[in-house]
């Protein structure tokens, strides 16, 4: 695969050109987000918040959607690793997925480039949200006491009003992503390496551009906690989002887009430059960014500090440590994963298929040891590597079929 099918699913190329394009960081980052996916996943069991077993799946609220498993032994580690992803592993897959999408606009126009797209995405998603989301939701079903087996699940699914997508959302909503960045190419077929120039420049400035980005996500992003809770998710039939970050998301995937359209070697993103040389102080800077924007949100859901205020310093360090946690993976893989590896290579090369079918195998894992006799912390590890291991073997045979080859 090169570069650009690695992040943005594009038609596979000559082994040649593949090795000769093939961006080792980026494309091993990209993998690793997915591995986090399925952890961010396996530990909603053992979350200490997690509520129990609902007494019907069309009972309100439904949180079973988020936590469709869960176990009788919870841990504050799970509540950690959950909290610190979900500042910003989907919005850097968002950034990741627009840093090859110039290249496939100026390569292919606006209607080519959209065509492939709904292959890849638009096929994918009907084929996840009706098949696959109801057996990963299953599982869901089958804790709630006195179920009447798969015809009372068929029966409360089809109640619902509307029908669960579970991680598939993130594939519909790049695709709307895909058409808006088309439609400005086709509006202004050089506004993106405009931009690009603008926020990247001609010089090594990663700071630069996190500052702006901070800025923009703070603009974009605020407004929408204050107007809607974070935890608030709108949904219209298998269409659902996270209300309050759907434009912290677009303007992260621009950025990528940007970026892309620029030229990587020529921006924060280059190979060697500083963003990959002072990894250390970008690590640094995401814990400090993670704690702090942490005990402002403790702080926030303090009965005496319920405000508007603390809403939206909530809201500000969200931003803030997104991006500071984006930019320090984004420097250690720039770092560390320059060379060939076989394992992270067969990974990588998989990792969407291994998106796309995760779900139900972490699930149905987590299922099956509710009841065995072992730490939340070990079931957690047995689930995340058993389902690693089952949806990237699944791809793999998946992937042997011609037809399904073309898609993952």
């Amino acid at each position: 695969m090169t570069v650009t099918n690695t992040l943005s699913v594009q038609t596979p190329a000559p082994a040649v050109e593949s090795q000769r394009n093939y961006n080792y960081s980026l494309g091993y980052l990209r993998a690793f987000i997915v591995v986090l996916v399925v952890a961010h996943h396996a530990a909603l069991a053992y979350h200490p918040f997690a509520p129990p077993p609902p007494s019907s799946l069309v009972q309100e609220p439904r949180w079973w959607q988020a936590f469709p498993v869960v176990d009788p032994l919870r841990g504050s580690w799970a509540a950690l690793l959950t909290g610190f992803n979900d500042t910003f592993f989907m919005s850097l897959m968002f950034l990741l997925s627009g840093l090859f999408v110039w290249n496939g606009l100026t390569a292919k126009g606006s209607a080519r480039f959209l065509s492939g797209r709904l292959l890849r995405l638009g096929v994918p998603f009907l084929i996840a949200t009706a098949l696959l989301a109801p057996l990963a939701y299953y599982p869901a079903y089958l804790q709630i006491l006195g179920h009447s087996g798969f015809d009372g699940f068929v029966r409360q699914w089809l109640a619902l009003g509307t029908w669960p997508a579970g991680p598939a959302w993130f594939i519909w909503v790049l695709l709307v992503f895909d058409c808006i960045a088309a439609l400005l190419f086709a509006m202004a077929p050089r506004w993106a390496e405009t931009v690009g120039e603008f926020v990247a420049g001609s010089q090594d400035r990663p700071a630069r551009f996190f500052a702006m980005l901070v800025v923009a996500s703070v603009a974009l992003y605020v407004p929408l906690a204050l107007a809607f809770s974070g935890l608030r998710w709108t949904a219209f039939g298998p269409f659902t989002f996270q209300t309050s970050r759907i434009l912290h998301y677009l303007l992260y995937f621009l950025a990528g887009v940007c970026i892309g359209a620029w030229g990587m070697q020529r921006g924060p993103l280059r190979t060697g430059g500083k963003l990959a040389r002072r990894w250390l102080l970008w690590v640094v800077a995401a814990i400090v960014a993670f704690l702090a924007a942490s005990a402002i949100a403790i702080a926030f859901l303090s009965a005496h500090l319920q405000s508007k205020n603390w809403e939206a310093a909530t809201g500000m360090m969200f931003s803030v440590s997104c991006a500071a946690s984006s930019f320090a993976f984004l420097g250690l893989f720039l770092r560390f994963a320059r060379s060939r590896s076989r394992i992270f290579e067969s990974l990588s090369r998989n990792s969407y298929g291994i998106y796309l079918v995760h779900y139900a195998f972490v699930n149905w894992l987590q299922l099956a040891l509710v009841d065995a006799p072992m730490p939340g912390i070990l079931k957690f590890a047995i689930v995340v590597c058993g389902a690693v291991a089952a949806s990237w073997l699944t791809t793999i045979a998946l992937r042997r079929i011609p037809g399904v080859a073309r898609v993952v």
